[in-house]
């Protein structure tokens, strides 16, 4: 297989109506391992879909270089580039049967009928699609279709499998299980893959390593774990995880040790007797705190001491877990617990956050404040 380097990327697209240029990509630069399923996840709008043609020759590269193996690979047409991609839609043939449609690429490049009929079936075997093969598109689910999209790429044995939202078709069942075909895929044939989702469920579950990305730029690349724990910034702190971090504007003043108070309610958060020296010049400065909701925890017992008393304004069961909403001045703050049978609407609630596991933002810029001490 191959490795990727993207170095210094960037694209821009004219606005028809005025002169001036917008900047789709602005300067982005990683790596994609040879072998690594790297996902590159954001909002709509974010670039990821335009940087994912780019790498398959579909969109020039407006500034920067792109490469395979330590190949300048910028000029190339996406037929030279050893690159195969499955879109969101599947762009299957209607009038071909499955069969037809995994072979169609090895008939134009004049491969022999025999070598043809056995990709196909060694393909269809690993994606457990024999039984269709003679199927026209209109009669398969969506899951079926996406099989067939997945195995026309697969069959040319690229180099580098790009894939854009191929999943977003699907409904949530369906997507599950599809992403857990695509582990499977990926661990059978050992390939460079690149994915493109707006989930960040999908992007947690695939990535070996995510690339997050927001109106045009790399916000972080890390593995799955260290972007959900160690944020560098208030966009991926909100963006990977569901439900999203809490996020609480106040000072950290000296009372009695030091505490963070929250700027419009009486919630204050004990910090400890001692600060970190990375957040002794944010003393009685404005600063931002984050927290995920199952690091904050419900008072079951009157002789739990709580940071505050919040209403409970709306709980959600889910089986497994249960969200609860508490309202906080003019915000709403999230807790993940264990399940409960019966909560009281308007009832107030005793909350401790765990300290230890609290985030600092810079107010002016939503960079996170790292804690050296």
């Amino acid at each position: 297989m191959a490795e990727l380097e993207l170095s210094h990327i960037s694209k821009w697209y004219t606005d028809g109506r005025k002169p001036a240029r917008l900047k789709a990509i602005d300067d982005i630069s990683f790596t994609v391992k040879d072998k690594e399923f790297m996902v590159i996840v954001g909002p709509s709008g974010c670039g990821k879909s335009t940087l994912l043609r780019m790498i398959a020759g579909l969109e020039e590269i407006g500034e920067g270089t792109l490469a395979m193996d330590g190949k300048r690979i910028n000029g190339l047409d996406p037929r030279d580039r050893d690159i195969a991609m499955v879109f969101q839609n599947y762009a299957l043939y209607p009038h071909m049967t499955v069969y037809d449609n995994m072979a169609f690429g090895l008939r134009l490049k004049h491969i022999r009928r025999k070598e043809i009929h056995e990709r196909v079936m060694e393909t269809a075997k690993m994606l457990e699609m024999e039984e269709v093969l003679e199927r026209k598109p209109k009669t398969l689910s969506g899951g079926q279709r996406q099989r067939v999209a997945i195995g026309r790429a697969i069959i040319r044995r690229p180099e580098v499998f790009l894939f854009d939202e191929p999943l977003s078709n699907l409904d949530a069942k369906l997507r599950s299980q599809m992403r857990i075909e695509l582990q499977k895929l990926h661990r059978t044939i050992n390939a460079t893959m690149v994915y493109v989702t707006h989930d960040q469920t999908e992007a947690m579950t695939l990535g070996t390593r995510i690339a997050v990305l927001n109106k045009g730029r790399l916000m972080q690349l890390d593995t799955p774990l260290h972007l959900y724990n160690y944020p560098d910034n208030q966009f991926v702190a909100s963006f990977i995880g569901s439900p999203t971090m809490n996020f609480l504007r106040g000072s950290i003043q000296k009372i009695n040790g030091y505490s963070f108070v929250h700027e419009s309610s009486d919630c204050r958060i004990f910090l400890g007797p001692m600060l970190p020296p990375s957040l002794v010049k944010y003393l009685d400065k404005p600063i931002r705190l984050g927290i995920r909701p199952e690091h904050i925890c419900i008072c079951e017992e009157d002789t739990e001491s709580p940071d505050c008393n919040l209403k409970v304004v709306a709980y959600e069961n889910m089986g497994n877990e249960q969200f609860v909403y508490l309202a906080l001045a003019q915000h709403v703050l999230i807790v993940r617990r264990q399940p409960r049978e019966t909560i009281t609407f308007g009832q107030p609630k005793g909350i401790r956050f765990l300290t230890e596991k609290i985030i600092y933002m810079d107010e002016s810029d939503g960079q996170v404040i790292k804690i050296n001490g």
